[in-house]
């Protein structure tokens, strides 16, 4: 499909949907689909959108291109944090709206998800990738931590010990590692990533959307992320303001 009949696009971010099912393309190839401030705000007000409109009862969200499905913070944008920026935290913000949307979430993961880009996937209900998918969090080689809900929806996700794999040992995962230890659901070629969401989501648009709803509610109903998400940001402003000490 070409980009033209794929609805409304705003940039950074283009949405569009197909029956029942909604898209939003994290749209900014050149710089590896890294987020910077401007991209977040614009995904906010996609997800907004798209909530919104009541034929949509799935989204499936992935990245432009075919080598990254989202490279984390924009590196330069960050080199001008300090600790307020850390405790106020946009994607920490934007990732949370997307742990409890009310629709069911698909990551069509088609490159690298790295750092905050693995968080955003961690972030949605289901995960699908390419072969070539490959998943890190780099954060603790940098003096700082994955600080938009990574530690805990990880941990959730995968389990502790794994969890502590990946961030504190600096573990590299394929595709296949990422099948094998449960983060993802499938893996598929690269040229299949958004055919195979797209079957997701039609299978999931099947179902009642109040259930749907429901269930989702049922099923993260133990796993409350303030306390967790309020330590990250914590932690990760002390580690920001560390950095301009020295």
């Amino acid at each position: 499909m070409e980009d033209d009949d794929r609805g409304r696009s705003l940039g950074l971010i283009r949405t569009w949907k197909e029956g029942r099912v909604g898209y939003l393309e994290i749209h900014r190839p050149e710089k590896a689909n890294a987020y910077n401030q401007a991209l977040l705000l614009e995904l906010a007000r996609s997800l907004d959108q798209m909530e919104g409109d009541s034929t949509v009862r799935s989204l499936i969200i992935y990245g432009a291109g075919n080598r990254s499905f989202c490279a984390g913070a924009d590196l330069e944008e960050m080199q001008i944090k300090d600790y307020s920026d850390a405790l106020n935290l946009k994607s920490s913000k934007v990732f949370a709206v997307i742990a409890s949307y009310p629709k069911v979430t698909v990551a069509a993961v088609n490159g690298a998800a790295v750092a905050g880009g693995l968080e955003l996937a961690l972030a949605c209900d289901i995960r699908i990738c390419s072969e070539q998918a490959r998943f890190f969090f780099p954060e603790t080689n940098l003096g700082l931590i994955p600080a938009a809900g990574g530690t805990h929806r990880l941990s959730q996700v995968v389990g502790v010990g794994r969890a502590k794999e990946l961030i504190l040992g600096g573990g590299v995962w394929s595709a296949q590692d990422a099948l094998r230890f449960g983060l993802v659901s499938e893996v598929v070629s690269p040229d299949a990533v958004l055919t195979c969401a797209q079957k997701w989501g039609e299978r999931i648009g099947q179902r009642d959307p109040l259930a749907l709803r429901l269930a989702k509610k049922a099923i993260d109903f133990r796993t409350s992320y303030n306390l967790e998400s309020g330590l990250e940001a914590v932690t990760e402003a002390l580690l920001y303001q560390l950095k301009i000490n020295k």
